[in-house]
């Protein structure tokens, strides 16, 4: 069973240890350093919105996401996702995702939520796709040690 709430502060130490690598970190932001702090975390996700983590039913924090670029009754983005090692194919980062959904719907009044996904992220294209996500753009881009991979740019329609 999981429940998500808004993330504290307090979040951001138990958040930063998730990305096991520079490759994972990247693929939740590609302007964090390796190895994640909570200062790291907690200064680039000052002006971020709806900051939600995802917990068990002992209250253990499993995921992170939160919403950024919005543009009022129109569209926003989806950033920073990331799921601890341990619960990924549990099903909480569905149910983060889901609720990150059901929030900017609801209460942001946005018409389209969007997100970027590297290629080499498979696992991530999948499982944004089976979620409704739409590829519409491919934008060349440098992963964390130089390489050109692609920005894959992901919306999903979530007004009535």
């Amino acid at each position: 069973m999981f429940t998500c709430r808004p993330a504290t502060n307090e979040d951001f130490n138990t958040i930063s240890s998730f990305p096991r690598n520079a490759e994972e970190l990247y693929y939740m932001s590609p302007v964090l350093q390796y190895p994640l702090t909570s200062e790291q975390l907690v200064e680039s996700t000052k002006s971020r919105l709806k900051q939600t983590v995802v917990v068990d039913g002992k209250g253990q924090l499993l995921g992170y996401a939160n919403i950024y670029g919005l543009e009022e009754g129109k569209q926003c983005w989806l950033g920073n996702v990331i799921v601890s090692p341990g619960a990924r194919g549990t099903g909480a980062a569905e149910f983060l995702i889901r609720t990150m959904i059901a929030r900017v719907k609801d209460e942001l009044k946005i018409q389209e939520l969007h997100l970027v996904c590297h290629n080499v992220n498979t696992r991530g294209l999948i499982f944004y796709t089976k979620l409704g996500f739409k590829p519409y753009l491919v934008e060349k881009k440098m992963n964390h040690v130089g390489d050109t991979i692609a920005g894959i740019r992901m919306k999903l329609i979530v007004a009535e």
